[in-house]
């Protein structure tokens, strides 16, 4: 293609609304174009890429057995009504009434859609397995869209569900799967991480995330160099302390005034906030609910939203607080609470610590267990660098990382709600086992970017890259350079190569700059030397610069692509 005639309006400056790498990159480059908050389109340069990254996908899918097809992004509120899930994604979910006010959504997700087509059209244990996906657009009202398309609310996902007819075909499709998308992120050039995640609404029995570290990733991973334990912070399990610690203070009640934060009680009785025990008060649906912790420690909402099985989880608003604690905000405690109390078990191994009293102005001192009304203990903190590894017990480390995938054993929560059964080999009818499973696809491109770019632009690997191979002839007024550029040109498009010609009429400086942050993987540089028959080699990825006779371009190009 000539660049002349491309769509390419890079920029020069970053774009004040990007906040990070691929967000800046993908606008100055000329890739996407910010239409509304958190609605973006794709320029001819950012698709060709984006195409490539679903044809990668295509082909791994079909390697394992996976059918494509197409489902409409419409969906009528009585499928998600019938699987329970109509007011599970709350007001994510775009929801819109049509002329004879039937109500419908903009598909956030799409299992109900897939187990009702299933459902109608497959009767026997001889038509399973099957594997059946999509790559199509998906809607959710983000509360805060940011980062381009790493955060959006409209976005293309490739989607896929599995059929079987026991656990053991579950097993070997999400097999299939999870080896399916090693290779797609293997040929995309990500450096990726594979950890256990919470199921959140999805439901199912256990499901791993594919996650790319970066810094500026929305997700925080735990996971340990000894034996490869990895999950996401909002599954990582935590493990109890061994030690047992002998309380010997008795409990006092301390005058406390204005002091309701860890950092005030930490400086009035001048020790840690290990030494305090926090005691948080939430609304769960209906009920209200105390959760208690380690004062440095964060609650994770997760495990708690999991571990009392409700929809909504939200913190209790001062009102509410004071009505069943007796006290303001800041001085809530276990002793004595009347409502139902979960702790986390690192607080029965704790001795002599400080909690709120119920009565404003007034905390406890020299607390131990034994003092607390706690209905039961369990995991509900979230892991940090240090704790002990719950396989090895050796110490986890801390990082950030991006959601490129996710992979789901649903079990029957969709088949059983929506009656996709099918009559097994004794006559008897059973529900289906499913799978789900998603990659999105933007956000992988983000993804690519973010950990391949420098201060001059993107650096494509070569299996997304937009184009091969770029020409910058340096005058194009030059005849010699334009006609051995058109040459190389015609060369490599013959041997099947993507090829982007600069025949712009521009300074050899804005080419070079155009090229290094569009990131083409190789670029062929027409200058001086064009009448002897040389040119100027040199791949984006590294700073070193070849001379070479343009004879030899076509093998070494070849070689550096991987095409020989």
């Amino acid at each position: 293609m000539k660049y002349s005639q491309l769509f390419i309006p890079t920029l020069r400056e970053v774009p004040a609304e990007a906040e990070i790498d691929s967000h800046k990159l993908m606008i100055r480059a000329g890739l996407i174009r910010r239409f509304a908050s958190g609605i973006y389109n794709f320029l001819p340069l950012g698709y060709r890429v984006f195409r490539k990254i679903e044809n990668i996908i295509r082909e791994e899918m079909d390697k394992q057995g996976g059918q494509e097809l197409h489902m409409s992004a419409l969906i009528p509120a009585e499928v998600l009504m019938e699987s329970g899930r109509w007011d599970v994604f709350g007001p994510e979910m775009f929801k819109l009434s049509d002329r004879g006010n039937r109500q419908f959504c903009l598909g956030p997700t799409h299992e109900e859609s897939f187990t009702v087509s299933v459902r109608n059209e497959v009767r026997s244990y001889k038509q399973l397995p099957q594997i059946l996906y999509q790559i199509q657009t998906k809607f959710r009202d983000e509360i805060r869209p940011r980062f381009g398309v790493m955060r959006s609310r409209e976005f293309i996902m490739k989607d896929a569900y599995s059929f079987d007819k026991d656990i053991q075909g579950l097993d070997e499709s999400y097999r299939k799967m999870h080896e399916a998308y090693c290779a797609v992120f293997d040929r995309c050039g990500l450096d990726y991480t594979v950890v256990q995640a919470d199921s959140g609404a999805m439901g199912g029995s256990g499901s791993e995330e594919f996650m790319v570290k970066s810094n500026v990733g929305e997700a925080v991973i735990a996971y340990c160099d000894e034996c490869g334990y990895a999950a996401n912070d909002e599954k990582a399990e935590c493990v109890e302390p061994e030690e047992n610690p002998v309380g010997t203070a008795e409990i006092e009640k301390v005058h406390t005034p204005d002091v309701g934060t860890i950092e005030d009680l930490c400086a009035f009785f001048s020790c840690d906030a290990s030494e305090f025990a926090k005691t948080l008060i939430y609304k769960a649906d209906d009920e209200i609910v105390a959760a208690v912790l380690r004062g440095d420690r964060e609650l994770n909402e997760t495990k708690l939203t999991n571990l009392l099985g409700c929809m909504d989880l939200e913190m209790a608003d001062p009102e509410t607080i004071e009505k069943v604690t007796g006290a303001a905000v800041g001085f809530a405690g276990p002793v004595g609470l009347e409502i139902r109390t979960i702790a986390d078990p690192e607080v029965r191994h704790m001795a002599d610590f400080i909690t709120g009293a119920n009565e404003t102005d007034y905390h406890y001192k020299g607390t131990n267990p034994g003092d607390c009304s706690i209905d039961e203990f369990a995991d509900i903190r979230t892991i940090e660098a240090g704790d002990p590894c719950p396989v090895c017990g050796k110490p986890v480390q801390i990082d950030r990382g991006i959601e490129v995938g996710h992979i789901f054993k649903l079990g029957t929560k969709y088949s059983e709600a929506l009656g996709c059964r099918f009559l097994d080999e004794n006559g008897k009818e059973k529900p289906m086992i499913m799978g789900s499973y998603g990659i999105g696809v933007a956000r992988t491109m983000a993804a690519v970017i973010e950990q391949n770019c420098d201060e001059k632009g993107i650096i494509w690997p070569v299996g997304v890259a937009p184009y091969h191979v770029i020409i910058v002839p340096v005058n194009t007024t030059k005849t010699e350079q334009m006609d051995l550029a058109e040459d190389i040109y015609k060369s490599l498009q013959s041997k099947g190569m993507e090829v982007l010609l600069d025949d712009r009429k521009e300074r050899a400086g804005v080419k070079f700059n155009d090229a290094d942050l569009i990131g083409i993987p190789i670029r062929i540089t027409v200058g001086k030397r064009a009448s002897e028959g040389f040119v100027e080699y040199k791949l984006r990825s590294g700073d070193d610069i070849e001379d070479l006779p343009a004879e030899e371009l076509s093998k070494k190009v070849m070689a550096d692509l991987g095409m020989v």
